[in-house]
């Protein structure tokens, strides 16, 4: 019976270092800013999921697509098995899900908040005590499975949304939403005539004066592109931000990549955006290794253009969950209806996960955020 369960562990643990190894595979082929530009181009449409699951659905879509076994070489909407049921659509035999990364969750109570060392974990139906509040918190990452809508049958599915742009047109409304979120951290949006203005760059924050600059010389869609950016740069940057001031590369990429996906969640042009080759900026960090750099960077970027995107009442593309579906709903019994060879209930620490985030020890247990 020990044996057993140490070969179940085993295999458990084989799945985990198979997703790592996939993962680092995806991240050492973003080598030009072409490459990274495309990846954050496809990941604003999962931007719903990390951006290591957004790399590895994007590398095994690409392969299935090679073999042939799907259609188109762009997903539409992924989801699980049982997700799918849900939906009254069924996964078709022998199509081989897409390997990700799941959160396992655990529950912890205290009556002091604000202490960090405070919080302890609820056992298997405890309840906290009275004066005690609860809260999850990922703790571990197991591997889960999703399908393409293109592998599944049965009831339509509404075409996603996809908003069209003429050349040089900026999408309705964004603009003005852009420069409420500015104005919300405290910065002033300021149009100036010609980039002479502003030391011939396209905009230009200013810390010091609480200025965010645009030169509007520019066609409309370039000028809310430059909005974006600096908007990066206040959201992400600043005067106390030491990666960023020592590698100021980085903070660049950062900025510019959070303007492409915001820009591609709203259908505009994503090919006029420059990143610098991502082996450079990578390499620049001093005692990290590039491909966790990328890694880093990558959910940074994700979670910075969601904080935009979930607060602009504008038209975006769909973020790869199928319409209807509740991504936060329990999917406890899913693995019983899973195909037997996709089954796996392995977790690993967080520790493990490349998910830089989500570390118990580091704070204050908070809510599990969205991402995996």
């Amino acid at each position: 019976m020990a044996k057993a369960r140490e070969q179940t562990q085993a295999a458990r643990e084989a799945k985990l270092d198979e997703l790592h190894e996939h993962l680092t595979g995806a991240v050492e082929k973003l080598v030009s800013g072409d490459d990274w530009a495309r990846a954050l181009a496809f990941a604003a449409r999962f931007r719903a999921r990390s951006f290591s699951n957004t790399l590895l659905i994007w590398a095994q879509h690409d392969a299935a697509y090679e073999a042939g076994r799907v259609p188109e070489p762009m997903p539409s909407y992924v989801a699980g098995y049982r997700q799918w049921q849900g939906l009254g659509r069924q996964v078709e035999k022998g199509q081989a899900g897409y390997m990700i990364f799941a959160p396992v969750t655990g529950r912890f109570a205290t009556a002091t908040p604000q202490a960090a060392e405070s919080w302890r974990r609820l056992g298997k139906g405890e309840k906290s005590r009275p004066g005690e509040i609860v809260r999850s918190k990922m703790i571990a990452a197991r591997p889960a499975y999703v399908w393409d809508a293109s592998q599944t049958s049965g009831d339509s599915i509404p075409e996603p949304p996809t908003p069209k742009l003429l050349e040089g047109e900026a999408p309705a409304g964004l603009w003005d939403g852009l420069a409420a979120l500015v104005e919300e951290r405290g910065f002033a949006v300021v149009r100036v005539p010609h980039e002479g203005m502003i030391h011939d760059a396209n905009g230009v924050t200013d810390y010091t004066a609480k200025t965010v600059a645009v030169r509007e010389n520019m066609a409309p869609a370039a000028q809310v592109k430059t909005l974006a950016h600096e908007l990066g740069h206040v959201l992400l940057h600043g005067p106390d931000a030491e990666d960023a001031r020592q590698h100021r590369g980085v903070g660049e990429v950062e900025a510019e990549s959070v303007a492409l996906m915001v820009g591609a969640a709203h259908g505009m042009d994503t090919s006029g955006y420059t990143i610098p080759y991502v082996s450079t900026w990578a390499a620049r960090v001093d005692g990290k290794e590039p491909v966790e750099v990328v890694k880093a960077t990558g959910e940074r970027v994700r979670k910075t253009a969601l904080t935009i995107l979930d607060q602009l009442d504008t038209a975006q593309i769909a973020d790869g969950t199928p319409p209807g579906l509740d991504r936060e709903a329990p999917q406890r019994s899913q693995q019983r209806s899973e195909p037997a060879h996709e089954r796996t209930a392995s977790t690993r620490p967080a520790a493990s996960v490349p998910e830089p985030a989500t570390r118990l020890a580091t704070a204050p247990v908070a809510p599990v955020e969205r991402g995996l």
